[in-house]
Parts: structure tokens; sequence; C-alpha cells
């Protein structure tokens, strides 16, 4: 059965994902990257380094953003979003941003050699030295679709 995501299940599959695929256009070049990301209160939240994807994010902050869970052909969900990237320069914002990143990709790992929380990377939250460029895609619309076969390889099974 073929159908649409209402709002929640689109919200849930932001949530649950690390990795989408972050579209941008400028000056005639298109450019479709994979990137990690953590979703919050309407926000994408991504870290990056210089390079193609924020020279055209500077030029034109309108994006696109996919998202999928794809278990087989007949059994996936995906979520095309559309927003504006703002790229988040004073320290609070992306201190704020490390945080919720960090909170959604390194979950605490209760181990007894390995404790991993919302601290990592271990940076002094009153440090200037936060590295990289973090921004956020404010999500305007979003739309979403499944296909769910019923079978033992349903997503909902």
């Amino acid at each position: 059965m073929l159908g649409k995501l209402d709002s929640r299940q689109m919200e849930e599959l932001l949530g649950r994902q690390l990795v989408g695929r972050l579209g941008c256009h400028a000056n005639g070049t298109t450019y479709v990257v994979p990137i990690s990301y953590a979703y919050k209160d309407g926000y994408i939240y991504c870290h990056t380094a210089e390079g193609l994807k924020i020279s055209i994010l500077r030029q034109e902050p309108r994006v696109c953003f996919q998202v999928d869970n794809t278990k087989d052909l007949s059994n996936w969900q995906s979520v095309i979003c559309w927003g504006e990237f703002e790229e988040l320069k004073d320290h609070a914002e992306k201190w704020n941003a490390l945080s919720i990143l960090n909170a959604r990709q390194f979950p605490m790992v209760p181990t007894e050699k390995m404790q991993i929380n919302t601290e990592w990377p271990f940076v002094d939250p009153d440090t200037e030295d936060i590295q990289g460029i973090f921004f956020r895609i404010r999500v305007d619309d979003m739309t979403g679709r499944y296909e769910d076969s019923g079978s033992s390889g349903s997503l909902t099974n």
C-alpha cells in the first residue's frame, strides 16, 4: 500500500535518522550531498567545514532536505523538507547546535570503558574555539510518503 505520512510520522522519521541528503543550487550548479544532522523543534542542525556546500548555501539559502528509511523496495518511508539555511555565528547558538548534535549522534553508552554523553567532545562551553561551521535549516514545508507491503518485511511489523 502506498500512502502519505502525516505530520507526526514525518517528525518521527526526521528525529530517528542520522543522515539525510541536502540539496542546494546556485549559479547553475546543483549539489546534493549526504550530511549527518539532528532534528529539533522544526530545525535541522548540521556541522561541517568550508567547501562547495557552504559556498552555495551562502549564495542561495533556499534548500531541500531528504531523509528516508528503506527496508526494501516495498517497505520504505521518505520525507522531503524545504527550508532556509541559517549559518550560526554567535557562540551561544553554536554551543546550542553542538549540544543538540551530540545528544542525537552520541547518546550515552553505559559501559565501564566508555562514557559518551552530551558533554562530548569535551569542549568547555565558555571557550570561543568551537571548530567548524554550524548551521541549521528552518523547515518551512515538508511532505512524506511511504510504501508498506504488509508482509514480514514491513516497517510497521
